[in-house]
């Protein structure tokens, strides 16, 4: 009879570690599924943050919709990022290609273009320049952070700026430029110079 009963005793203990095995892989396997769906859904995660392409001295044409140049921007380099689809420019120029009034030029540091706002903000050692139109005087503005927004032709910062419209200068805080309209809001306190008038 003893061999009998060690023989189903060691048939269970054959059985119980089976079972356990099979308890343990498919718990194994359901947790390797959730730790794999949560990486999936964490916004940005994985390669989807990571660059697409780098681009090296670059040139991007903006066409309008009538097939026209509109603006070009150019830079030493592009990396773009497909998760939010915005562009980081190192160098940055920025060019208005409009023939309806005197063309806009703007460069800077670095440049973060967002496609899907259609907006540019450049900072770091802003300097935008226009020059002299038939209706109007030649433009600089220097400032370190800057907001473009190509398609409306306007361009915006809360920063200190420091302008000169022909011969006068202006300092102040804060400005809005319509490059269409050929006006300049400024916003807070600043300090205008107009040169001396002429003799006669």
């Amino acid at each position: 009879m003893a061999p009998a009963s060690y023989k189903r005793t060691a048939h269970r203990w054959r059985l119980l570690l089976l079972m356990l095995f099979a308890v343990f892989c498919a718990f194994g396997s359901f947790w390797l599924v959730q730790v794999m769906q949560g990486e999936d859904s964490t916004p940005g995660a994985g390669a989807g943050n990571e660059p697409d392409y780098i681009i090296d001295n670059f040139s991007w044409v903006r066409m309008s919709e009538g097939g026209k140049p509109r603006y070009v921007i150019s830079g030493d380099r592009l990396t773009h990022r497909p998760a939010d689809n915005t562009a980081l420019v190192e160098k940055p120029v920025v060019q208005n290609l409009t023939t309806d009034h005197p063309p806009m030029t703007m460069t800077a540091e670095h440049a973060l273009v967002s496609q899907n706002r259609n907006q540019i903000d450049l900072t770091g050692n802003v300097d935008i320049q226009r020059p002299a139109g038939k209706d109007s005087q030649p433009l600089r503005i220097r400032t370190e952070a800057l907001t473009v927004l190509p398609d409306e032709d306007i361009v915006k910062t809360d920063k200190p700026i420091d302008m000169k419209l022909g011969a006068s200068s202006v300092n102040g805080v804060g400005m809005l430029a319509n490059n269409a309209t050929q006006q300049v809001h400024l916003g807070g306190r600043g300090q205008i110079i107009y040169p001396p008038r002429a003799s006669r």
